[in-house]
Order: structure tokens, then sequence, then C-alpha cells
């Protein structure tokens, strides 16, 4: 009886906790959450909960955002991340790319804050060569793992082709080396009639 009251008097489940930095305010029954994380000073983006729907990061000191980190959200329906000082150079590709498939309204409304050649520019209209080459990839570390993963199992493939394809030369020489002797004076005839290298 003291669990039922305990889950009935706190709904949320561990994996749908508020953020500390943000408050949280239900939608209604199955609808979600929204959460407000504005005006809180953020250097990084705060775990959200899975049921976020609407979010807010607008007015805080966000520079970027980690690859993935919007994507665990799948019923979210509007986000707000203006005011923000935004370095525009390849990091923020994500965001750009993320923001451009999920509103486009929202990304009209994000400017850069550095680098100074791209001061105040919107960041929806920056191309390629604007945000600059990272020394390394943008891909996430499970990219990466897949990536060695195939390439080592093809490795193995072509080793183990050409190991079976040289056994199979190898059995095919066996097998065609016929001891004659045994066969007497036509094995003696048979032999002469083959070329040296069978």
């Amino acid at each position: 009886a003291l669990v039922g009251l305990a889950v009935f008097l706190c709904p949320m489940t561990q994996g749908e906790a508020c953020p500390s930095s943000c408050s949280c305010e239900s939608l209604g029954e199955a609808r979600g959450l929204l959460v407000d994380c504005s005006s809180r000073r953020l250097r990084a983006v705060p775990a959200l909960p899975p049921d976020t729907r609407i979010l807010y990061l607008h007015n805080n000191n966000l520079t970027s955002v980690p690859v993935g980190a919007l994507d665990l959200l799948p019923t979210l329906e509007r986000v707000e991340m203006f005011g923000n000082p935004w370095h525009c150079d390849c990091h923020i590709l994500y965001l750009k790319l993320w923001l451009q498939d999920f509103s486009a309204a929202s990304l009209a409304k994000i400017r850069c804050a550095s680098p100074a050649a791209l001061r105040m520019k919107p960041l929806g209209k920056l191309t390629g060569n604007e945000l600059g080459r990272c020394k390394r990839l943008l891909l996430p570390i499970k990219c990466l793992e897949f990536f060695w993963r195939d390439l080592v199992l093809i490795a193995g493939t072509i080793i183990a082709l050409i190991l079976v394809a040289w056994a199979l030369k190898l059995s095919k020489k066996l097998v065609c080396q016929l001891n004659f002797s045994q066969f007497g004076r036509r094995g003696r005839l048979l032999r002469g009639n083959f070329p040296k290298n069978y």
C-alpha cells in the first residue's frame, strides 16, 4: 500500500526526471513536458527527459550542442534556442543540420556570436566553407566502432578466401599426381603422355 501511495504521489519515473537547472511542467496526461531551461546561464545542454515536447533553451551561455544531444527526444515539437553566444565553426554543424530537419523557424532565429568574421550572421545562411574544417571527424563514437568492426570483418573475409583458394589449388595438385607405377605397363605409358608439370 505504501509503494502504491508513493507511485501515486510521485508519478515521474527516473527517466523523466526534470533537470535541476530547469523547470518542468506537464502538458497533460500522455502529452509530455514543457521543459524551460531559458535564462539560466547554462553553458551546456542538460540531460533532458525523453518525453520533452516543448524545450526552451534561449538566453543562456550555450556555444554549441554535442553531437546526438537532441536525437533522444522523440516527442519534441517545439524548441527555442535564440539568444545564446553560438560559436559558429564546424562543431555547430550538428545543430544546424538538426534544426534544418526539425524547425526552419527556430534555425532562422539563431545568430553567431563568434568568430568575429561571422558575428551576427544567421546560422542557417552559413556555408560549409564559412564553418571551417575540423581536425577530427564529427562522427559519434558508435559510428566509429561500427567502422572498425566492419573493416576487421572485411579483412578477415579476404584472408579466409585467399586461404581457401590456396587450399583448393594444393588439393587439385595432390589429386592430379597419380601414382602410375601401380598400374604396371599401362601406367608407364600414361605417365609418358602427361606433361611434366602434371
